[in-house]
């Protein structure tokens, strides 16, 4: 009787050890399981992935090709696709239906294209700014040193396009100081200018500091004060039906910061 009493009593009592230390091993995978799954905080809807694409003046090939391989390392799943030129084609392109993200132009003109044709999304912000500078062939054989000098008969001077930024500021500067050019050539974006003095094809070229600064010693730079008469903002934005507004603003918010400002410091330009 006693015995038979014992059994009954303690066969509950495993039953609740045995349910008990159950509930606690489910609670610890639950437990543990909640915060496996709070750890990758890149894997929630914030994580950014996919292209971004940015229309952007030719003269920012260096520094933005620098500031997209930051943003795809500080953003793995992230391929940033650049399309550089002059600005005045990279924003008809964009008003003729061409799909981008991000525009960013060598002048409020040619942004003005684009706002105009209500393409953008929220108002354009100034970023940098950009001088223009004079490039020479390597030693300056020609001995240019002002912006007379390049009114020589004998100079081949190349200038870019009136239609393009650096076009409208070379003209800007040269009609403040009365004079007139009649280059070899008009180029259709900045690169293309420079480059005509860095194959020889042509003895000088009214380019911006930065594209100077980029050529290293295939071209010597020199100053003149008539280009503080013509800098030139450079505006960013992001645009209306951009496939990748997310990524788009954090590319922007890059530029725009402390890190994206020393990298185009460091390559010449003004700050806004």
């Amino acid at each position: 009787m006693t015995t038979r009493t014992v059994r009954r009593i303690r066969r509950p009592l495993q039953g609740a050890a045995v349910g008990a230390a159950a509930l606690l091993a489910l609670s610890a995978c639950s437990s543990s399981g909640s915060d496996s799954s709070a750890k990758p905080d890149s894997s929630g809807p914030g994580k950014l992935s996919g292209e971004v694409t940015v229309f952007a003046a030719a003269s920012l090939k260096e520094s933005f090709t620098t500031l997209g391989e930051r943003f795809e390392k500080e953003h793995p799943g992230t391929k940033v696709t650049f399309s550089f030129g002059g600005s005045d084609s990279l924003a008809a392109s964009i008003t003729g239906g061409a799909p981008a993200d991000v525009f960013a132009s060598a002048s409020p003109k040619t942004m003005k294209i684009v706002t105009d044709a209500g393409d953008a999304s929220g108002a354009p912000v100034t970023f940098v700014r950009n001088e223009l500078e004079i490039a020479t062939l390597p030693g300056n054989p020609h001995k240019v040193s002002s912006l007379e000098d390049l009114a020589a008969p004998d100079l081949k001077v190349v200038l870019c396009d009136k239609e393009v930024p650096c076009g409208a500021a070379a003209q800007k500067a040269l009609d403040a100081s009365g004079l007139k050019l009649t280059p070899v050539s008009y180029e259709q974006d900045v690169k293309a200018a420079l480059t005509k003095v860095e194959l020889k094809e042509a003895d000088a070229a009214v380019v911006y500091k930065t594209d100077v600064r980029a050529a290293g010693d295939k071209v010597e730079g020199v100053q003149f004060p008539e280009s503080a008469d013509a800098v030139n903002d450079y505006p960013i934005a992001l645009l209306k039906d951009a496939p990748n507004t997310e990524a788009a603003k954090a590319f922007i918010a890059l530029v725009r910061s402390a890190e994206g400002q020393k990298v185009l410091s460091g390559a010449g330009f003004l700050k806004p």
